[in-house]
């Protein structure tokens, strides 16, 4: 079954595939063919696309596209393992890209996987995207559309004048309309939400529609409502919070996890969780928690 998550990515990158090969690959003449399945025996996929492209220069190959949320620390093992069963499945070489969307830490993000193992290497580079380091103006200019709903979180796009601009255009196109929930999600991340729905003039109620909320604040809730035990209830909410924590706030949401932890009552983390959805900062949140749980 394909996640929600997996169609919005398909369908943005999808609006101007032809543009965004050129962006990820920075290959002038390149060409953007059929979007392929890009499931693999064995794995599960999440969050990537997977596109046949052709230039006069390379020649028949693909493109990975791998869209992260945030960085994690296996993904230079995984984009070994991806651009190869993608090789292995399609016949054709791969060119691997990691999208990281929010950033996640100072730390520099490794643009290559390496093992040495007596005397025995294996290596993998693949091209390295962080959104927050991409200008705004590229979104505009370009043009990539698949790039304006994640205005927001660009650099130079988190101020309103920039969001209504994006919004503008997301309305005025029959196929980007619809997009304006993903473009509200990630606004939330650097306006008050009072501003958002200002801007957009729809209730927050529509933003949790949008696959991306559902898949960050939903994920913890609804696998622990699928599980029988008390107990089981409890440790999946605690994940679904720790989630939607470091989703929102990074590592400094993180550091209440500690005080959450100590909350054994169902109905409190439930309101919790739902806590984080709405406010705007960690200290908000840590009102919350000391005014009703303390």
């Amino acid at each position: 079954m394909i996640k929600p998550a997996d169609v919005s990515t398909k369908r943005l990158i999808s609006l101007a595939p032809d543009n965004w090969v050129k962006w990820v690959t920075q290959i002038p003449d390149i060409v953007a063919g059929e979007i392929l399945n890009s499931e693999f025996q064995w794995i599960s996929r999440e969050s990537d696309v997977l596109i046949r492209v052709e230039s006069p220069q390379h020649g028949k190959f693909l493109v990975l596209n791998e869209l992260q949320l945030r960085y994690k620390s296996e993904m230079p093992r995984r984009m070994r393992a991806y651009a190869a069963l993608a090789e292995e499945k399609y016949n054709l070489p791969t060119y691997p890209v990691l999208i990281n969307i929010l950033k996640a830490s100072d730390a520099e993000i490794p643009t290559s996987y390496t093992l040495n193992i007596a005397g025995l290497r294996a290596i993998q580079d693949y091209r390295v995207i962080n959104l927050w380091e991409v200008d705004v103006e590229i979104a505009f200019q370009q043009p990539l559309p698949s790039l304006l709903p994640f205005v927001p979180i660009l650099k130079g796009g988190d101020n309103e004048s920039t969001i209504r601009d994006a919004l503008r255009i997301l309305r005025a196109d029959e196929q980007l309309n619809q997009l304006e929930t993903v473009l509200g999600f990630f606004a939330t991340f650097v306006l008050d939400s009072a501003i958002v729905q200002q801007i957009l003039r729809w209730d927050m109620a529509l933003l949790e529609q949008s696959p991306w909320y559902q898949e960050i604040f939903s994920k913890g809730e609804q696998r622990g409502e699928a599980r029988g035990e008390l107990r089981g209830r409890k440790e999946e909410l605690y994940s679904g919070i720790e989630l939607a924590l470091e989703i929102k706030f990074g590592n400094q949401g993180l550091e209440l996890m500690p005080i959450i932890s100590q909350i054994t009552d169902l109905q409190k983390l439930k309101t919790i969780q739902q806590a984080i959805k709405t406010v705007n900062t960690v200290n908000e949140l840590q009102q919350v928690l000391s005014t009703n749980f303390t």
